[in-house]
């Protein structure tokens, strides 16, 4: 079954194309700071042994222009591995938000589609790029099975006590207003790979997600029990541009005395705050030139970013009551050695000792970079979110 995986983050566009069930794709690729100067694409070809990249740089606009050109180097020139868009069986997006409407996999229909639109509001800055990027597979793949995987799903064996919010209950059962939790797909994968390298079923795991969007997840005997995104994927870590936490009387008083819209609101907060706001730019590289150059604000930016890790880190170990691993993850968490020094430094006393000299030799592939002494294990997981797609979108159509 050839499943290509659409994997649309905020700024960001990953892609593979699996035979199914083989793990290993035949293309992957990915589409980088989407909307911002310095877009680029990355296409892989892999034909046995060997690997074809395909390296494009121009300005690309949003996601539909993307996911555009990412169609065009599958199916046109010597290294096209599809002959027609006939050739795609299934194709699976993940979609960030499903409210309480989906839990697993599910075939997209007008009618799922219009529940993703009315969620638009909970996932501003994701749901509306993953809709775009269904219309246009369903355009261009008109004979493919269309599968959406939601990153709620994950997090729906979160307890009563972690999900609902000290408010009415007539919030919860007539708004659905409740802790929903987001990038499901990459902590259950990342999850998967930490309890069997440790063989150990019964773990308390603390999984970091790091990229343009950032979460935090504790994990228990491999369930989700509580994580920073909430009602939807604002709250918690500093991000690339959203706030993360902030006090809702922040809110209050730039209605009142700012005379801030709901709009102006929204943007603020998704799109204008994080690292962008602080530091100058929504990509992490770019804080890092800042940085290196002396900029305060970037500087600032990356204490505040490392600090609410911190602290979400010292929250999980009191509610797990301990932890075996710490997991870092997506492309920040991969990547930025620097990063995960900044929040592992001073974590002695709950356990956590890096080994310096792994972290910055770290170069790919899962990786202890604990030291010897170490209580818990710190590890680096590449995350697989379009092959947990792609064995979800598997199993429905079988």
């Amino acid at each position: 079954m050839n499943t290509l995986v659409i994997n649309s983050g905020s700024s960001s566009l990953k892609y593979q194309l699996f035979k199914m069930p083989v793990k290993s794709p035949i293309s992957s690729g990915l589409v980088e700071r989407i909307g911002i100067e310095g877009s680029y694409i990355k296409h892989t070809v892999f034909k046995g042994d060997e690997k074809f990249v395909t390296e494009k740089s121009a300005f690309i606009a949003d996601h539909g222009e993307g996911l555009k050109q990412v169609l065009s180097l599958l199916t046109e020139g010597e290294l096209a591995i599809i002959a027609s868009p006939d050739d795609i069986h299934a194709v699976g997006h993940r979609v960030v938000h499903g409210g309480e409407h989906f839990s697993g996999a599910t075939l997209i229909t007008e009618e799922v589609k219009e529940k993703i639109k009315k969620l638009f509001s909970l996932a501003p800055l994701h749901n509306s790029v993953n809709l775009k990027c269904i219309e246009v597979a369903e355009e261009t793949f008109q004979n493919a099975k269309q599968v959406a995987i939601f990153d709620t799903a994950f997090h729906q064996s979160i307890p009563q006590q972690a999900f609902r919010y000290a408010i009415p209950d007539r919030y919860y059962k007539e708004e659905g207003i409740r802790v929903y939790g987001f990038h499901g797909t990459s902590h259950k994968y990342v999850s998967e790979q930490a309890i069997q390298w440790l063989d150990k079923k019964d773990s308390k795991l603390i999984s970091i997600h790091l990229g343009n969007g950032c979460s935090i997840t504790a994990i228990k005997n491999g369930k989700s029990i509580d994580t920073s995104m909430g009602f939807g994927p604002l709250s918690g870590l500093v991000m690339g541009t959203r706030s993360g936490d902030i006090d809702p009387s922040v809110i209050f008083h730039l209605i009142e005395h700012a005379g801030y819209s709901l709009d102006q609101l929204s943007t603020l907060f998704n799109k204008q705050s994080g690292l962008l706001g602080v530091g100058g730019s929504s990509d992490m590289r770019d804080i890092r030139k800042l940085a290196a150059s002396g900029d305060e604000h970037a500087l600032l930016s990356l204490e505040l970013y490392a600090y609410r890790i911190k602290k979400f880190i010292g929250a999980y170990a009191a509610v797990l009551n301990g932890i075996d691993a710490i997991i870092f993850t997506a492309g920040v968490g991969e990547n930025d050695k620097d990063m995960r020094e900044a929040v592992c430094t001073e974590l002695e006393f709950l356990g956590i000792e890096m080994n310096r000299e792994s972290n910055r030799q770290y170069n790919g592939g899962l990786m202890d970079i604990s030291t010897d002494d170490s209580k818990v294990k710190i590890l680096v997981i590449p995350t697989n979110e379009e092959f947990e797609i792609a064995s979800q979108c598997y199993s429905l159509l079988q």
